[in-house]
């Protein structure tokens, strides 16, 4: 059993390489085909928490006459589950965000260009899980960074952070990011987890 998670490949000049992992080749594949679909997960600022998928085909279950239900919620709860703070059913986390990136870096590492999968799933071009990480990277910066009309995901709707000579610098690192416009939502002085925007615009040579 555990010999189904540990994968060898010779190396050019000499030498092996192994990988330990909870999916394989084949199941890895299967599950970039679903987060790099621009339906499910992938959105223009990095991975979803919950597909969106499931915006207009909620997951239902009901015990006991009592109806349970996950929708896809881009932005703050609707519900007053666990004090109202159940947002992981939408919004784009900076943490789960930046392990994938190093997940795919390191598949890549041991993968190479021998496996490429489409991104987005069926745009048509196949990419190296490198390059793909590049690419969620570019989506995850852009939420901070102003785009043609001059505006800035991060600072959504509020004119002053746009606009605003005093403020439209000032770069908020926000909790998180909602799911589908990139704008900033909770604790709005996440300088922890949500500080790995530097990490993400160094590597890129940002």
């Amino acid at each position: 059993e555990f010999r189904e998670h540990l994968e060898a490949m010779d190396q050019p000049g000499g030498g092996e390489r192994r990988l330990l992992s909870i999916v394989s080749r084949e199941k890895l594949s299967r599950v970039l085909r679903l987060m790099l679909d621009e339906r499910e997960f992938l959105s223009p600022y990095g991975i979803r928490a919950v597909s969106q998928f499931h915006r207009d085909h909620p997951c239902v279950l009901v015990v006991d006459g009592n109806e349970h239900r996950v929708d896809y919620e881009p932005a703050e709860s609707s519900t007053g589950l666990f004090g109202g703070n159940s947002n992981w059913r939408g919004p784009i986390w900076f943490p789960i965000n930046y392990l994938l990136i190093e997940a795919l870096q390191k598949f890549d590492h041991f993968y190479g260009p021998s496996l490429q999968v489409e991104c987005p799933t069926g745009s048509g071009p196949r990419s190296t899980l490198w390059d793909i990480a590049a690419e969620l990277s570019r989506r995850l910066t852009r939420i901070f960074l102003r785009g043609p009309d001059g505006r800035r995901p991060v600072h959504g709707g509020v004119a002053k952070f746009q606009t605003d000579p005093h403020w439209r610098d000032l770069v908020w690192l926000y909790e998180y990011f909602h799911g589908d416009n990139g704008a900033g939502i909770g604790a709005s002085h996440q300088t922890g987890w949500t500080g790995l925007v530097a990490k993400l615009l160094q590597q890129s040579g940002g």
